[in-house]
């Protein structure tokens, strides 16, 4: 089981502090011993401590689409992930993983809050 955590700062106009984040993500290591990773930006920071089921290589979480205008971190299993990864190829988005995450990232983009409706998983 993975480990997530995160950070929103809406009011001080400062971007999230990346040493809170690293001493989450730290407290959380024994639940994701594989591997972490973390993104930042002006109000938000997410960490991630893997627990590397599917993907062992390339599925290194926060993962973001093509052009990093959409972020996640995930903990869970999207069973129909193959298929809708071959759809959403098929409709021109580019994977650099075969991670069950980074479909829900390109499902996201292609249909929106509707997307949730396709998955099958947990």
């Amino acid at each position: 089981m993975c480990g997530i955590c995160g950070i929103i700062n809406l009011e001080s106009g400062l971007p999230p502090d990346t040493g809170i984040l690293m001493c989450m993500m730290g407290r959380l290591r024994h639940r994701g011993p594989d591997s972490s990773g973390y993104y930042r930006d002006k109000q938000v920071a997410l960490g991630h401590t893997r627990l590397a089921i599917i993907d062992l290589q390339t599925g290194v979480q926060p993962i973001s689409n093509e052009d990093d205008s959409v972020w996640i971190t995930f903990n869970g299993e999207i069973f129909n992930y193959l298929e809708l990864g071959s759809e959403l190829s098929n409709l021109g988005h580019v994977f650099k993983t075969k991670s069950d995450t980074e479909v829900i990232v390109h499902a996201y983009e292609q249909w929106g809050t509707s997307c949730f409706e396709r998955f099958n998983g947990q």
